[in-house]
């Protein structure tokens, strides 16, 4: 019965397809507001799951816009790319990151997270 608002960013853990695509299965992450951190509520709907970040470091790319799956693809393949071979990274999943509300048309932010393996 608490209402907690919206958070950012809004990730989106990404499975990534042989073709770079998504897979049909993703993992979306809300933030809880500092004040319930230490005792969040219940959720009521046994598909939601509170689960603890650990800290991580991570190579990041940002870009503008209305953020799509295609977005999120192309630039996970330009950080991929910019990376190379050279540097080890989880491969199995990237996060995908947006931090504004659906009504805020202009200046927009989107993230790419690779996680340092």
């Amino acid at each position: 019965g608490v209402g907690m608002g919206m958070t950012a960013p809004v990730s989106i853990t990404a499975f990534p397809a042989e073709d770079g695509s998504f897979q049909q299965k993703v993992k979306v992450s809300l933030r809880i507001p500092s004040q319930f951190q230490a005792n969040p509520p219940s959720p009521t709907d046994e598909s939601i799951k509170i689960e603890e970040r650990q800290g991580m470091t991570i190579y990041s790319t940002q870009f503008g816009g209305y953020a799509k799956e295609t977005d999120y693809v192309n630039y996970a393949a330009k950080l991929k790319s910019a990376l190379g071979n050279e540097v080890a990274y989880c491969k199995d999943f990237y996060l995908c990151n947006g931090y504004d509300p659906p009504m805020k048309p202009y200046g927009r932010r989107n993230e790419v997270w690779f996680v340092k393996e």
